[in-house]
């Protein structure tokens, strides 16, 4: 058997490839959109992809089942709660699928969706026990795929959450303690809210230490796996619908238009967004006005996909060689209104200083002194709830910034105002966010609550 995970650490989401060496044969379970590494994987490999696996229609980013059928030629896979607007080979709950050796045992797990579904992968169908599970969104390392979000639609979410304790004990827990656990996501999705930074691990070790499936009832775990559950960024409901759609197929080698000064203008005058894709740090030190910050080195589609609708136009701000990778990142969620970019940004912004504006941000230092002395402070921590809960700054209000752009109402443009986040990432994602809504002034706390909290307090 060939078994590989690839896992993509901006979406926090894992896929796999699964061949049989001595057919040849393979199967892909929940693609991203760019599929270029499975094809090549496979095709180095000797394996032949047929069949694409989705373990249920996903929510946090676009699945490359679509892209890799055109590829390869392979039936896509649902299982046969699912209903597709395209034609998809539907299996039964305990219905076996054979590769040659490799066999895969689909089992349908309601729960974090109605048509969820895990695969329980056996190296050859004698063994004793199967190689592993892969659980989709169904079961993580640490946690619970939650039952609340919008995916779900036309069911509530105690519902779903009585699905997925049946689904988990009935369907998951019996396989043998030594059964290998392939989540579809890890740390950082906000699919969970207890995710461990572990890519896999056994049903034994989860049935021991896995807060979810420790819970005493049913009731208890359904108000365990339901409370403090992160707000979902903006753009699940589109991609969940998305998913079930013929839609448009990414050509991931496609080069977005590059624009100069004058064709940058005129879309942007006609609604287009500009994403900054540099460093929060390199935003701050000039930025052209209106841009919105969302830095490539972190969770860029996800922050994107929550600050931007995904029906508007969107100008590229990157450095020089990363704009088709931006491009890309955006496909992942979904966000093909990519129009172009701007080219040689840098020099055009030497050469029209009068677009250019610096971000004014705060060390935690700086803060400690000052912040008292501001008048009519506005102090926003933009961090989820959780986090909100273990801590933050006398006297913040706390909007997550996927919540941001629906509530810059509560926030009053005139006034002061300073936001923060753990380390800064996302507190320049929300600072640009309300100075492009027409904040006068606002800064953000370089380092975030994290470096705040180590400051000592001023004497």
């Amino acid at each position: 058997m060939i078994f590989t995970q690839y896992y993509l650490d901006c979406l926090s989401q894992a896929s796999y490839l699964i061949g049989d060496e001595s057919t040849g044969r393979a199967v892909v379970v929940d693609p991203r959109r760019d599929i270029d590494e499975y094809v090549r994987d496979a095709e180095a490999a000797g394996l032949t992809i047929e069949l694409v696996l989705e373990t249920h229609f996903h929510a946090d980013f676009l699945s490359g089942h679509l892209e890799l059928a055109e590829a390869t030629g392979a039936e896509i896979g649902f299982s046969a709660v699912a209903e597709p607007e395209f034609t998809a080979r539907k299996f039964t709950d305990g219905e076996k699928y054979s590769l040659g050796e490799v066999t895969l045992e689909m089992l349908h797990t309601p729960g974090h969706t109605p048509e969820s579904m895990s695969i329980v992968v056996w190296e050859k169908p004698d063994d004793e026990a199967p190689y592993g599970v892969l659980t989709g969104d169904t079961l993580f390392i640490g946690d619970v795929g939650r039952p609340d979000l919008l995916a779900s639609i036309g069911f509530t979410r105690e519902e779903l959450a009585h699905k997925l304790y049946d689904s988990l004990h009935n369907k998951l827990m019996p396989l043998p303690d030594a059964t290998r656990v392939f989540p579809a996501h890890g740390a950082g999705s906000a699919c969970g809210k207890n995710l461990s930074t572990e890519k896999s691990s056994t049903m034994g070790e989860q049935k021991a230490t896995n807060y979810a499936l420790l819970a005493p009832d049913k009731a208890t775990f359904m108000d365990m796996v339901t409370e403090g559950q992160p707000p979902a960024p903006e753009y699940f409901v589109y991609d969940a619908i998305l998913n079930r759609q013929e839609r448009e197929l990414l050509d991931e080698t496609e080069m977005p238009e590059a624009l100069d000064l004058a064709a940058f203008d005129e879309l942007v005058a006609g609604g287009a967004m500009v994403i900054d894709g540099r460093t929060p740090e390199d935003f701050a030190l000039g930025h052209l006005v209106g841009s919105i910050n969302v830095g490539l080195e972190g969770r860029y589609a996800e922050f994107a996909g929550s600050v931007v609708p995904s029906d508007v136009d969107i100008v590229l701000v990157v450095e020089d060689g990363f704009e088709l990778e931006a491009k890309n990142r955006l496909a992942r969620i979904g966000f093909d209104r990519v129009v172009g970019y701007l080219e040689s940004p840098l020099q055009v912004m030497v050469e029209n200083q009068d677009r250019v504006r610096k971000a004014s941000r705060l060390t935690a230092s700086e803060f400690r002194r000052r912040g008292g002395e501001i008048q009519d402070l506005q102090l926003v921590d933009v961090r989820n709830e959780g986090e909100f809960s273990l801590g933050t700054i006398e006297g913040a209000t706390m909007i997550p910034v996927t919540q941001l752009p629906k509530r810059t109402e509560e926030l009053e443009p005139g006034k002061p105002t300073v936001v923060f986040c753990a380390g800064g990432y996302r507190s320049s994602v929300a600072a640009s966010l309300l100075r492009q809504a027409g904040f006068s002034d606002v800064s953000d706390i370089i380092g975030g609550y994290e470096a705040w909290k180590t400051e000592p307090v001023p004497a």
